[in-house]
């Protein structure tokens, strides 16, 4: 190990070594030295990726404020994009790296949260009434952040919390050390958000939280937490939003693979994996898939806008991502980008940030999520000298069949093993819609009366019109996806998707509300085949004469079973908001449109009227097993065999 060697004694010394980063990636008996000159670019797509022999060839920061490539909002606190370029890379195994690292104490003073557990709490409030309540997106997270000053040398003491988590904390997928000469970052994050190895992509979405109270976590306590209701939902909330950039990224969207547990030093998460093939630039990917749910929230965009209204403050590099971009042996573009969270800042002057926020979902607790937010700290906290290092476990005897001390475990077995835990965790996909979980054969769902006809999505603000499109496609159509804000031509089109999105459907002024309401009145008084989804089911509903009201309770990231036209069916809602009728059928200037009601409020879960129909639930969600049939039975009808299929545009 020359390299770190000398690296490691020119900051003994107090000198400069050079930009370097230090990773240890999951699993791996060894660490990579990165070094090379850096290069600050603007847009993820000038991020340098030069041909060369198989291996690494730059290593990307991507702040927070990357979104606004896409449009999105955010503080912009101008943190640069910047790129490590490797001239030199290294590997060096795991005891060497330890023996070398610096072994000394991390010094800190003035330690505090920017926002304090009250004021935190009373965000959450406000984020769980004003935006999740009144149908802005089904979660957010909403961060906050520790500050402190390092004293001594700021590399010095990063490379010493490096040693500190390479020892303590376990369950990463990234362990990092990333020195740009004007910032260190220094962490263990648990998350993959994208990588991409020969042609597959591979998203990893981890939500729920279950904090240990002692070295292990406890079982019977674990098994409470994967039965929460919260915790489920929140997991497959962050499952259908990753999903959605699956569905961009990747030919035929994403399949699904787990759930799995990552139990790490002070907590334990669950986790899903997403893959899918895809031939993309892999800058591309990045951008498509910036930034992950777990992170920020969903739908993607209004996210952005309310994280930006109550946090205030610009993000820096908490939520973007460390990405790794190269080739491998046969030319193919590699990445893999783990997520900046578990991850403190350090600048040349001592200042240190230690960001961690908590996802707010509409069973959320202020008093919870406050202390979700320490306990996803205190890894990274322990090793800064900030917080206790995680117990270590205690030797306990192996648990056999009957004992009535089963709920001690065996610590040289994991518990994801614990054959109860196993079972846990498989019942999580028991509700899921097997499009998503099984592999799909091109065409094999496709129904003769639709296969060849040509659909127009129009995108209220919520990707999962990507997911829509993927199954409207395995249902044979050809499909064509246009932002609502974009208007073009409807000809050449045999059906139009009103798709959905977040807001209030009742407002007015809304220039998103006034396009989609005024699409939906030229569709219907065209006759042309349309389908409404969400959003687009309610503007169709107001239209109809129906009333629109808010939800007591959001339907948001809920799965429901409910009557459809006499069938039961289990479908998953996103939403806020429902029209609500006193009759199953409803007589309009359209013609008479046969409703599907609940029985005991009277919320309008769907219709059917000549030439058209609406669906409140979401038929492409992952919480909808029934999905895809709902959409073959009512394209069918919107769509009849003896129509010939519109010529293109």
């Amino acid at each position: 190990m020359p390299h770190l060697s000398d690296l490691l004694a020119a900051v003994a010394r107090g000198a400069d070594p050079g930009p370097f980063a230090l990773v240890r990636r999951e699993g791996a008996d060894h660490l990579e030295l990165y070094a090379g000159p850096v290069r600050a670019v603007d847009r993820l797509a000038d991020v340098p990726l030069p041909a060369g022999p198989a291996g690494p060839r730059t290593l990307a920061l991507v702040p927070y404020r990357q979104v606004t490539e896409r449009g999105f909002a955010c503080v912009d606190d101008a943190m640069p994009l910047e790129c490590l370029l490797v001239e030199r890379h290294e590997r060096v195994t795991l005891a060497d790296a330890l023996a070398a690292l610096p072994d000394l104490p991390v010094v800190t003073t003035d330690a505090g949260f920017d926002v304090d557990d009250d004021e935190y709490a009373a965000t959450v409030g406000r984020v769980l009434a004003e935006e999740i309540g009144r149908g802005e997106g089904a979660n957010f997270v909403i961060h906050r952040t520790l500050r402190a000053t390092v004293q001594g040398p700021p590399l010095r003491a990063a490379l010493a919390a490096l040693r500190r988590l390479l020892l303590g904390e376990r369950g990463a997928y990234w362990t990092f050390l990333v020195h740009t000469g004007s910032r260190v970052l220094v962490g263990a994050s648990p998350e993959r958000h994208v990588s991409v190895d020969d042609g597959l992509i591979m998203m990893n979405p981890i939500s729920g939280t279950f904090r240990h109270t002692g070295a292990t976590p406890d079982r019977a306590g674990l098994l409470r937490f994967l039965a929460d209701p919260k915790e489920v939902e929140e997991l497959y909330m962050v499952l259908d939003e990753e999903l959605k950039m699956m569905a961009t990224v990747a030919e035929r969207g994403g399949q699904v693979v787990g759930p799995y547990l990552k139990e790490m030093s002070h907590l334990t998460h669950t986790e899903y994996l997403l893959a899918g093939r895809g031939s993309k630039d892999v800058r591309e990917v990045l951008r498509e898939t910036m930034f992950a749910p777990t992170v920020t929230g969903s739908p993607m965009e209004n996210a952005c806008r309310v994280i930006a209204r109550h946090e205030r403050t610009g993000r820096r590099y908490y939520a973007g991502v460390l990405a790794l971009l190269g080739h491998d042996d046969a030319g193919r573009q590699t990445l893999d980008a783990p997520i900046l969270i578990r991850t403190a800042e350090i600048s040349p002057a001592g200042e240190l940030r230690v960001p961690v926020g908590a996802t707010l979902v509409r069973h959320s607790t202020a008093a919870g999520e406050v202390a979700e937010t320490h306990a996803k700290a205190a890894g990274v906290l322990a090793a800064l000298g900030l917080g206790p290092q995680a117990p270590a476990p205690d030797p306990q005897p192996a648990v056999r069949p009957g004992d009535a001390g089963s709920a001690r475990r065996n610590p040289e077995r994991p518990l994801a093993d614990d054959p109860e835990v196993r079972a846990a965790l498989a019942a999580r996909n028991a509700p899921l819609a097997r499009f998503w979980l099984d592999q799909r054969a091109p065409g094999a769902a496709g129904l003769p009366g639709l296969t060849g006809r040509r659909a127009l999505i129009v995108d209220g603000e919520d990707t999962f019109t990507g997911m829509l499109a993927h199954q409207l496609g395995a249902l044979g159509l050809a499909v064509t996806l246009r932002p609502w804000h974009a208007p073009g031509p409807l000809d050449g089109y045999d059906l139009v998707v009103v798709g959905p999105g977040p807001g209030d459907p009742g407002s007015t002024t809304d220039p998103k509300m006034r396009a989609l309401r005024g699409l939906l009145v030229g569709l219907l008084a065209d006759g042309r085949p349309t389908l409404a989804v969400c959003l687009g089911h309610q503007l169709l509903a107001g239209l109809l004469g129906l009333t629109l009201h808010r939800r007591d309770a959001p339907y948001q990231g809920l799965q429901r079973e409910v009557t459809l036209f006499g069938v039961a069916r289990r479908v998953g809602f996103y939403s806020s908001f429902t029209a609500r009728a006193d009759a199953d059928r409803l007589a309009t200037r359209y013609g008479s449109v046969l409703l599907a009601r609940d029985e005991t409020d009277g919320a309008v879960h769907a219709l059917r009227g000549p030439g058209f129909a609406g669906v409140q639930f979401h038929p492409e969600s992952v919480l909808s097993p029934d999905g895809l049939a709902v959409l073959g039975e009512l394209l069918t009808d919107l769509l009849p065999v003896n129509l010939p299929a519109a010529e293109p545009a």
